[in-house]
């Protein structure tokens, strides 16, 4: 092997030079393959909004059904604030799924959207810091949000919202981090 600094013939496998002491680089092999570490999701608290103003249109409409039917009057009205109660429950659901988070041994990948998705993904070997945040509500509940900062750019940032277990999730892309740089 040659030396990239100094250009000395090194013994095959050396681990650094002889001459000037320079880290002798060994090639990766081209068969190693990128695999799954972890996925995160935001907790459904982050859509309790939602949840609840479902649940408070179907009360109130549950409500009205049974006022309505005591009167004997038409009832359609009751049915449609349950429906519109019930339809908030399931477009929060289907929101809670558009959001996720994937770290490989590679990269941190980002997916949001259903229909129309965006995918954003950075380089462990990028990453320069990784920040653990937890407001008031949220270290009642467990939860927090961990923001990691791209060495790329000063700019780019991908955020983990109100997930559960942060310390641990930042702890797990760090130790990615350091096993993707060794």
């Amino acid at each position: 092997m040659r030396c990239p600094q100094c250009g000395n013939d090194t013994q095959q496998g050396a681990a650094f030079c002889s001459r000037c002491g320079t880290r002798m680089y060994a090639p990766k092999p081209a068969a190693v393959r990128e695999y799954a570490l972890a996925q995160f999701r935001p907790s459904l608290w982050y859509y309790a909004n939602g949840f609840l103003f479902g649940g408070l249109l179907i009360a109130i409409g549950a409500i009205l059904l049974y006022q309505l039917h005591v009167k004997r009057e038409p009832i359609q009205a009751g049915f449609a604030v349950v429906g519109v109660g019930a339809l908030t429950f399931i477009v929060t659901m289907i929101r809670s799924r558009t959001i996720s988070w994937s770290l490989t041994s590679d990269r941190l990948i980002e997916k949001r959207g259903l229909l129309a998705s965006r995918r954003r993904e950075m380089e462990l070997a990028d990453i320069r810091s990784v920040e653990v945040s937890k407001r008031v509500a949220q270290r009642m509940i467990g939860l927090g949000d961990v923001t990691i900062a791209s060495a790329a750019s000063a700019d780019y940032a991908i955020r983990l919202n109100d997930i559960g277990a942060p310390d641990e999730t930042a702890e797990t892309i760090r130790k990615a981090r350091l096993k993707r740089m060794a």
